[in-house]
């Protein structure tokens, strides 16, 4: 991963929560959902955005960012797209930090690209995902983060981040 301090993923950032993998998937007609999964809990938040432009996906991305408590969004790893090429406004407006993973390397991201396969799902290759309002993917975000996962011990990601939250005190 490159980031303008270059620190590697590691073992830790998945034992500690804050730490975010992001991607864009597409649909038809330029339409895109920004995903958001948490390392440590697998918790995923989809984010409408209206183009795949720098700055409206860096703009939706600092508007989600405020809705969550600061001790659980620490860092942000995303691939090597220019929809981030403004990532330094994003980690200005936000405290942030933003690391890019290595070219053809998308295990670095490797829950988001699981997350991303599951929501195929919901959302098929081809779709037009400009038709999905925000209230739509919170809903599926919803589906997904209460459906237990093996790698989480049968728990689900709703109830993994909610510890996190509960935590914070």
């Amino acid at each position: 991963m490159i980031s303008i301090r270059e620190r590697p993923a590691s073992i830790e950032d998945r034992a500690v929560p804050g730490h975010w993998e992001g991607d864009l998937i597409a649909g038809s007609n330029n339409s895109y959902i920004a995903t958001l999964v948490e390392r440590h809990t697998r918790y995923a938040i989809l984010v409408k955005v209206k183009n795949k432009d720098t700055e409206s996906v860096v703009s939706a991305l600092i508007k989600q960012s405020r809705k969550l408590p600061r001790e659980l969004y620490k860092t942000l790893t995303w691939d090597r797209g220019k929809e981030l090429t403004n990532h330094a406004q994003f980690t200005l407006a936000t405290d942030i930090d933003v690391y890019f993973c290595d070219p053809s390397s998308p295990w670095q991201r490797g829950s988001n690209e699981n997350t991303n396969r599951l929501l195929r799902q919901y959302f098929p290759k081809g779709t037009d995902l400009s038709a999905h309002s925000q209230a739509k993917l919170n809903a599926v975000a919803r589906e997904l983060n209460e459906r237990p996962r093996k790698t989480l011990e049968y728990e689900s990601p709703a109830e993994r981040f909610n510890e996190c939250v509960a935590s914070i005190g």
